[in-house]
């Protein structure tokens, strides 16, 4: 049986960590916009590393919670999504996977229903 890697090569960002704040993959978007702090040589260490101690206490909390974090920024003239929750093994919490989207400027909203 082949495995399927369709996460490597998205047009998004996928980083995962362990429940001590490890990282354990990263796509190649991820690897990208983390190249500045290493890109694929962060998996192994630890992210709370390349964060404020504001940042590295809300990583705690969503870890100890297992709350989910959903925010916009805009860096460097692009607006993102961050979509941060925590990720499951045998129905127990075995860290935090957080994925960033960029946004077009105009993105339309549609409701339905």
């Amino acid at each position: 049986m082949s495995t399927l890697n369709w996460s490597a090569d998205v047009p998004f960002a996928i980083t995962v960590c362990d429940t001590n704040g490890i990282v354990l993959e990263m796509n190649e978007k991820s690897a990208l916009t983390f190249s500045k702090d290493g890109g694929k040589t962060l998996i192994g260490k630890s992210l709370m590393d390349c964060h404020s101690e504001k940042s590295r206490q809300m990583i705690l909390e969503m870890i100890h919670s297992e709350k989910v974090n959903i925010y916009t920024i805009e860096k460097q003239g692009k607006k993102k999504l961050i979509y941060q929750c925590p990720w499951y093994t045998d129905g127990k919490m075995a860290g935090l996977v957080e994925l960033s989207l960029e946004l077009p400027n105009d993105i339309p909203h549609f409701v339905r229903g």
